[in-house]
């Protein structure tokens, strides 16, 4: 017999067994995927099988194994913010405030986060027609949304900030209060921010018709009464550049009133009852007045006819965004909108002022709050996770990284409560004049620095993750796109900076006077203190060397300090935010912690000005060449 043959006999007396034990042994009910098309080399053996009857394979039908990663459990996010709680036993021990933030925070924990988690899975949406084809522009939100809106009333989220029952610092009360909520809040605090700023304004115009009804709405407790507000000053030639940019008109009426007509580019909370809106009075003649001079602040009340239609308004699309999807952020076309003008005419872009202090301390406190949330999150996932046979938590390196994202976290917490504490004094009419230039100083410097802290930092967390960092239905992302935004909304980190500049021309240098000396008084509290001395001499070094630029720039040309702008208003914030952490660690009931941490703020370059200043980074033929590496054309 050939050797073919003798292989052909033995599979087919092989099959003959295989059919004949099949027919006495019928097929176990446990399911086998391969068994049936299984080589005789890879058939499962009698010890699998009765494995499998016993159900203790681990990845057979649908079962996914025994272990499964555990999630990262939200706490209170009061009770678990050592710094938090620290600075307010400091600054405002008040049981009620503490018993009201302990209460909020629990109910963010237990309720308001899955709200939240609601209003990103359930975005807004835009209904053009009803069904019977009329116009009606309606803009549909999830039932978490209104429910935020409720809560927000509720809470005194915005109306804690104008009852003023804790003096100059209620700010302090509120903001903290914003601060617990933010993270959790669906971005609800976009139109609380604005809604806060709407107040301000108002407030510092006067209270009276026909703003007075609404006044009191914006800054109620009762959910049925509370009134959101818009912001809608961005137009298609211009972001933050309104004066070159804003196209809208405003047509006297007969009653005193008028009409807008225009195109906004960006309406964020578009859903709101009133807005605050920037436009310029057109004459009988036609013409307008250009430039900043020719703008006024108008009021305007967001309502419907009796047949639905919106009153002078078209909601042209809603905008399709990165970040921010909770929140309906719209394209408006002004047709005829009825409006009151605010300020005098011409004097738009100064009564706007208080809005925008207000505003920018929002979204400095969204960033403090995503860095401080995302901190939180990943120190409870590193008592859970186990990589390379240990929790994270007991892996030097990665604690390594935590800590640097809790010193940043600390050292935007204190450098954004310090402004709200500056504005409590201002509001309450406790600020002295060193006050009033820190506060115009330090509101650009803390929300350019901030928003970018909150993107390096929420995204350094979200790798602490691993992989579910990047999972979306983990719901991490969306912390990460959401904080995108405070780099951007109410102005870019370039615009802020030389917003700064603009302080310091305009106050003759005065700011800076301040900031100098209310520093240096940080300081002066932790001379005695030895474990802090190296970084009390750090940050006055860097304070000494902030002092010799600033004389040296003003000896050159402005396109010096222009160039210089970004770095400045880094050292500013860095040398600051250092003053702070070493203030805050001088106190009696500061923790190691505490001096830890401003030790470790130091590490970096406090005064990055200085550093760019030595390698040439602002002399007049940087320019060119900046411009030349951008633009190299290939060859």
């Amino acid at each position: 017999m050939t050797t073919l043959s003798a292989l052909l006999s033995s599979r087919q007396a092989s099959g003959c067994c295989s059919r004949l034990w099949r027919a006495r042994h019928p097929p176990s009910l446990v399911h086998s995927r391969s068994a049936s098309v299984a080589e005789p080399s890879t058939r499962k053996g009698d010890e699998e099988q009765l494995w499998e009857a016993a159900g203790n394979l681990p990845f057979s039908r649908a079962k996914t194994g025994a272990f499964f990663q555990e999630r990262a459990i939200l706490k209170n996010p009061f009770q678990e913010d050592a710094l938090l709680r620290s600075y307010l036993r400091r600054h405002l021990p008040e049981e009620a405030v503490f018993s009201d933030l302990h209460e909020f925070g629990e109910r963010v924990a237990k309720e308001v986060d899955k709200w939240g988690r609601e209003c990103e899975v359930t975005p807004p949406r835009l209904v053009h027609f009803d069904p019977w084809g009329r116009r009606v522009d309606h803009i549909e939100t999830s039932h978490a949304w209104k429910r935020m809106k409720d809560l927000s009333a509720q809470e005194g989220l915005v109306g804690i900030g104008y009852e003023r029952l804790f003096g100059e610092w209620s700010r302090v009360y509120q903001m903290s209060k914003l601060y617990i909520f933010a993270p959790s809040s669906g971005l609800y605090t976009c139109p609380l921010a604005m809604t806060d700023g709407a107040a301000k304004v108002i407030q510092s115009l006067g209270v009276s018709w026909p703003v007075e009804e609404a006044y009191r709405r914006l800054t109620t407790r009762q959910p049925e009464r509370f009134w959101t507000s818009g912001q809608w000053m961005t137009e298609r030639q211009g972001g933050s550049d309104v004066a070159s940019g804003t196209e809208t008109i405003a047509v006297p009426q007969a009653d005193g009133s008028y009409k807008l007509h225009g195109f906004k580019w960006f309406t964020s909370a578009t859903d709101a009852d009133m807005t605050l809106t920037l436009a310029r009075v057109q004459v009988k003649t036609g013409a307008t007045t250009p430039g900043s001079k020719g703008l006024s602040l108008f009021y305007a009340e967001v309502s419907r006819d009796e047949d639905g239609t919106l009153r002078g308004i078209e909601v042209q699309r809603l905008k399709d965004k990165l970040g921010t999807r909770q929140m309906p952020t719209a394209e408006l076309l002004l047709d005829g909108l009825p409006a009151h003008r605010l300020s005098e005419e011409g004097r738009g872009v100064a009564s706007i002022a208080n809005m925008l202090t207000i505003t920018r301390i929002h979204n400095s406190i969204s960033a403090a709050a995503a860095m401080r949330r995302v901190v939180q999150l990943a120190r409870d996932y590193a008592t859970r996770r186990t990589a390379f046979g240990k929790l994270l938590k007991d892996h030097p390196l990665h604690m390594q990284t935590l800590a640097r994202m809790e010193v940043e976290a600390r050292g935007a917490f204190l450098l954004v409560m310090d402004v709200c504490r500056l504005l409590g004094r201002e509001e309450s009419g406790a600020a002295t004049e060193l006050d009033t230039h820190l506060l115009r100083l330090l509101t650009p410097v803390v929300k350019l620095y901030t928003g970018k802290q909150a993107v390096a930092v929420v995204s350094e967390g979200l790798e602490s993750f691993g992989g579910q960092g990047y999972i979306e239905d983990t719901g991490l992302p969306g912390i990460l796109r959401d904080a995108q935004v405070l780099s951007i909304w109410e102005g870019t980190t370039n615009v802020l900076s030389l917003d700064v500049l603009r302080c310091v021309a305009r106050s003759a240098g005065s700011v800076l006077h301040a900031y100098f000396t209310h520093t240096k008084s940080l300081l002066s509290g932790a001379s005695s203190v030895s474990s802090l001395a190296p970084a009390v001499k750090a940050v006055d070094v860097a304070l000494a060397e902030l002092e010799e630029f600033v004389q040296t720039a003003a000896t050159r040309p402005p396109s010096y300090l222009e160039l210089a702008a970004r770095d400045l208003a880094y050292s500013l914030a860095r040398i600051y935010t250092g003053a702070l952490l070493i203030d805050h660690a001088c106190w009696e009931g500061a923790s190691p912690a505490d001096t830890y941490a401003a030790l470790r703020w130091y590490e970096q370059d406090l005064c990055p000005v200085v550093t760019k200043q030595r390698n040439g980074h602002y002399e007049s033929s940087t320019s060119p060449l900046d411009a030349a590496l951008v633009y190299e054309r290939a060859v």
